[in-house]
């Protein structure tokens, strides 16, 4: 493994480039941003939001924003309600997990710090719980149909409810580093990135889930996406996780400070929302040797909050350090014992990069 020279970014990162200096793309992207006009950006999304506003009537939606009650959605509404005076419609997609205390409250502090409507949609769950086994097992992707949905879903209810400016967060594969990465406002090929790409339709129809059950699993048609017009806010203004925190708390956003201090992470904002859900995410470690802890000590040191020696310790302290609360309640979801799950885990490990001590731990190279 090679490391960024500048963060603590490894190149094993699905789709991320390094120039010959050893910097890698999330730091180059950030770099550019750097000399980015975002006034003028800004002003360029006003004339997109004019272009929408009031299409469907004065007292009708005129736009859509995908949210999850997180930071980020609290900053996206703050800033499509009350700086562009759009008239929102909020949807989201609930994962069915257990949900922490503060996920409870955020979800519904959106809707009435800014006075908004929210449309949740629930995939089945027992189709969900089928597919999250298969895709854990045989790819170690358990959210994978969640995570599809979270994509598709938004794009439907656009074309349903005619709201062709659906509004997202930042492109992740640009600000971070990954495939289709492209400084650009339009999010129309947001599903390639390979969050939720990657594994066939045909192959996940089996052990009793049917094409009935994947509802939502493919995007609207292409003669529908051309018809709407999806947008990254990351593009018009400058995107900063920690900026966006701290707007969200004076909109009555809750973190879990007082109530769960999760080991593999170095921040409690960040997916706040079920702890089972970041098994998922985790899955990055034994497969690429890194996860949420490289991810957002990365995040701080561009952001000039760490050096990089001290993102480097956080990483060997936090990343392989997966949370006992989230395999537990991933666990009960699905039926599995922790035995079980820890001996699928070992299964996913990437020999090329890891070993395995006297002791069965694994360990990076």
């Amino acid at each position: 493994m090679k490391y960024c020279t500048k963060c603590v970014m490894p190149d094993t990162r699905p789709g991320i480039e390094f120039n010959s200096e050893g910097v890698c793309s999330g730091c180059q992207s950030f770099e550019k941003r750097q000399s980015i006009n975002y006034s003028e950006r800004f002003k360029e999304l006003e004339i997109l939001c004019n272009k929408y506003r009031g299409m469907n009537g004065e007292d009708s939606y005129d736009c859509m924003i995908a949210v999850s009650g997180g930071k980020d959605s609290h900053f996206q509404v703050y800033l499509m309600k009350e700086l562009m005076g759009m008239n929102p419609l909020l949807v989201s997609v609930e994962d069915n997990f257990p949900m922490t205390e503060a996920g409870k409250h955020n979800i519904k502090n959106i809707s009435e710090a800014f006075g908004c409507d929210v449309i949740s949609m629930k995939p089945n769950i027992k189709a969900q719980k089928v597919i999250m086994k298969y895709t854990f097992e045989k790819h170690g992707k358990p959210t994978y149909f969640l995570d599809r949905y979270i994509y598709t879903y938004p794009l439907h209810m656009a074309k349903k409810f005619n709201t062709p400016l659906l509004v997202y967060g930042e492109n992740v594969s640009y600000e971070y580093g990954g495939d289709y990465s492209e400084d650009t406002y339009s999010a129309k090929d947001q599903i390639k990135n390979g969050v939720a790409s990657g594994i066939d339709k045909n192959e996940i129809v089996n052990n009793g889930v049917t094409l009935k059950d994947l509802n939502f699993f493919d995007p609207p048609s292409d003669e529908a996406l051309e018809q709407l017009d999806p947008i990254y806010l990351g593009y018009f203004v400058n995107w900063n996780s920690f900026n966006n925190y701290k707007l969200a708390k004076t909109k009555g956003f809750h973190d879990l400070t007082h109530e769960w201090i999760r080991t593999h992470h170095v921040e409690q904002f960040d997916q706040i929302e079920s702890p089972a859900y970041l098994i998922h995410p985790w899955l990055k470690y034994p497969k690429f040797g890194h996860a949420s802890a490289t991810d957002y000590s990365s995040r701080m040191v561009r952001y000039g909050m760490l050096s990089r020696n001290e993102a480097v310790d956080l990483v060997k302290k936090h990343d392989h350090a997966l949370d006992p609360r989230s395999v537990k309640e991933f666990c009960d979801f699905l039926g599995y014992s922790e035995q079980d799950f820890w001996s699928i885990i070992d299964k996913l490990y990437n020999k090329d990069i890891f070993e395995k001590d006297e002791y069965s731990g694994w360990h990076l190279k």
